[in-house]
């Protein structure tokens, strides 16, 4: 996001709103007119409306211009088999350039991780550099993960079997980590989603790091019924990616199911977005996972939903579940609390850290058997038990609403503005 010096007084909008109708884009320009530069240089303006509106029901009813940046292919992780992360941050530099050609602002806050722009922005630019950090690019975990032979989506086998390889990779990111904090430390001001994604930006970047709760729509979510849920429907929210870890929902969903009587078969709801032909790809294999597991009846995918039958699915669903490890915040989270689900989420990142107070609100498990576990407990308790947590369920979300993070955000910019 940049904001130009020449307005005097930027429109009294929801940043909210640019903020969840603009998550992918790249960069966004505010003066008078909002300028949304993006990579989609096939939709057409009114479609990206359109789509906002049903996917948000965020009526973008102020001018906006679109601005196609043609170099966006650099910063795609598929073009880059190896060395992925410098590969990806060093191709956000050519499409700064491109952008920053375009519209040189005064004041640049990016919200996309592309902490290698700063340098651009700052000296090139002469901008005053904010970074709102969703997820550090790299992370002491990984790190940690990578020290430890651990076998991950992002540390493959063949390495991590290695000796030879694991010290070679950990060396390459020992050396990103030091790049990206010379980078982050050049903005001015560096504002977090999270305690967790704070933890980890203040090892990296600097001390001074202020947590801003990302925008939930708690309000929407608040409003459907406690009662009439199946108690056996569970809904899982996220987009088809390795990290968010689908696979092993399926696996306890499979525990679950034995250790059920036959007269009572939950039905896992998998909704989630897919991107591109890797994530088609992911839903395939996790079909094929469904069927070696013999589960397939039981497990129903949604993919690409609106958000009207997101928020029917939520209403009639009984449980929330989440299995991404070191999620950093978990938006899917707050928004099956704020709906009174009984959520269960893994027991590591922003979940909880910030969000989940277990046996509270909600509940935190680390593999399948846990998971198994306390599904089984949830679906054998009794209806007092039940209402008491779905209330506190809903009591604990207004930290994270709309209102809340536009007040904190620009609180916490303001030096900048």
């Amino acid at each position: 996001m940049c904001l130009k010096s020449a307005a005097q007084q930027i429109p009294s909008l929801s940043l909210r709103r640019i903020y969840r109708s603009f998550i992918n884009t790249s960069i966004i320009y505010v003066l008078l007119i909002i300028y949304s530069f993006l990579g989609d240089i096939d939709a057409k303006p009114q479609q990206i409306l359109t789509k906002v509106n049903n996917n948000f029901k965020i009526n973008l009813n102020f001018d906006i211009q679109f601005v196609y940046l043609n170099q966006r292919k650099y910063i795609l992780a598929n073009l880059y088999p190896y060395f992925t992360l410098l590969g990806q941050s060093l191709g956000s530099i050519l499409l700064a350039f491109e952008a920053i050609n375009k519209c040189v602002p005064t004041v640049f806050i990016d919200s996309m991780g592309y902490s290698f722009t700063f340098p651009i922005y700052r000296y090139l630019g002469d901008c005053r550099v904010g970074a709102y950090v969703h997820y550090p690019t790299i992370s002491t975990d990984m790190l940690e993960m990578v020290s430890n032979t651990v076998t991950t989506y992002n540390n493959r086998s063949f390495i991590s079997n290695s000796r030879v390889l694991t010290k070679a990779k950990l060396l390459y990111y020992k050396l990103f980590a030091y790049l990206y904090g010379v980078v982050g430390r050049m903005a001015h001001v560096v504002v977090v989603n999270s305690s967790w994604t704070q933890q980890h930006i203040k090892q990296l970047w600097s001390p001074s790091v202020r947590i801003v709760y990302p925008p939930c729509n708690t309000t929407d979510f608040k409003q459907l019924p406690l009662e009439g849920k199946n108690e056996l429907q569970i809904v899982s929210i996220g987009q088809i990616r390795p990290e968010k870890n689908h696979a092993l929902q399926l696996r306890a969903l499979k525990e679950l199911i034995e250790k059920m009587p036959s007269n009572r078969s939950p039905k896992l709801i998998i909704i989630g977005s897919c991107r591109d032909s890797e994530d088609e790809n992911r839903v395939k294999e996790l079909y094929k996972l469904c069927d070696s597991l013999n589960i397939r009846e039981n497990v129903e995918f949604k993919l690409n939903v609106s958000y009207e039958e997101l928020k029917r699915v939520m209403r009639e669903s009984s449980i929330g579940l989440h299995t991404m490890i070191n999620e950093h915040f978990g938006i899917g989270v707050v928004e099956c609390l704020a709906a009174g689900l009984i959520t269960v989420a893994h027991d590591s990142g922003g979940p909880k850290m910030d969000i989940i107070i277990p046996n509270v609100n909600g509940f935190l498990a680390s593999d399948s058997k846990s998971f198994s576990d306390i599904l089984y407990k949830i679906v054998n308790m009794n209806s007092n038990q039940i209402k008491e947590i779905r209330i506190k369920a809903r009591e604990s979300v207004d930290t994270f609403s709309e209102q809340e993070f536009e007040n904190t955000f620009f609180h916490s910019i303001n030096s900048i503005l």
